[in-house]
């Protein structure tokens, strides 16, 4: 089963409140995100494997440790996952970014991917896949399947809030995933919406209602 990691610092938790509020403007609500996002990669990026180098410093000659192993790839979902993007790559900036787009096919209500383009080493990179709400987890789920067919398996998913259904939608379909969220919300309402939850993340990011 995939472990649900909820980030409880006072940092993420007071900026997450304020993107809660409704009279947040779209400048303000991109800020905070790439704020959050920026620290929630602090945390994610914990585990990462170093290495002894050998480095001159302006004194000597010494051992220091650095990154090893597998990179990293950040990938948001279209379209909100892009304001995440910038606060994880200003730690990271040697991440390669790749993109999903998924739309909801109104008939069958199952997600259809409309674009793919990931790093050509993606394979070989552990995946940060980043959307901000984690609702019914349905296309987060699908995304993970589109990352896998194309031989992607070191997977994280990075969400900003999530409801428990989305949660259990991911352990279910993908145990080997882990889920990091800022917010942990109560349930969905009967139109979908993560309560208390933000509103639409899409729409608040880029201004578009």
């Amino acid at each position: 089963m995939s472990t649900v990691h909820v980030f409880d610092h006072p940092l993420i938790t007071h900026k997450l409140s304020l993107m809660r509020d409704k009279n947040t403007g779209a400048k303000e609500f991109r800020e905070l995100l790439s704020e959050i996002s920026m620290l929630m990669a602090y945390e994610i990026t914990r585990d990462l494997p170093l290495e002894t180098v050998e480095i001159e410093t302006p004194i000597c000659s010494t051992q220091a440790k650095m990154l090893s192993g597998k990179k990293l790839a950040i990938v948001p979902i279209l379209r909100a996952g892009l304001g995440m993007v910038d606060g994880i790559m200003s730690l990271v900036p040697a991440a390669k970014i790749g993109h999903i787009g998924l739309y909801r096919d109104p008939e069958t209500l199952e997600p259809v991917e409309y674009y793919c383009k990931l790093p050509v080493d993606a394979q070989e990179r552990e995946i940060l896949l980043v959307d901000p709400m984690l609702a019914t987890g349905g296309s987060a789920s699908a995304a993970i399947g589109f990352l896998k067919k194309r031989g992607c398996h070191n997977i994280r998913l990075v969400n900003l809030i999530a409801a428990p259904e989305g949660v259990a939608r991911i352990q279910r379909d993908h145990p080997d995933v882990n889920i990091f969220v800022a917010g942990m919300d109560s349930h969905l309402n009967e139109h979908g919406y993560i309560v208390p939850g933000l509103g639409d993340a899409g729409d608040r990011l880029f201004g578009t209602k």
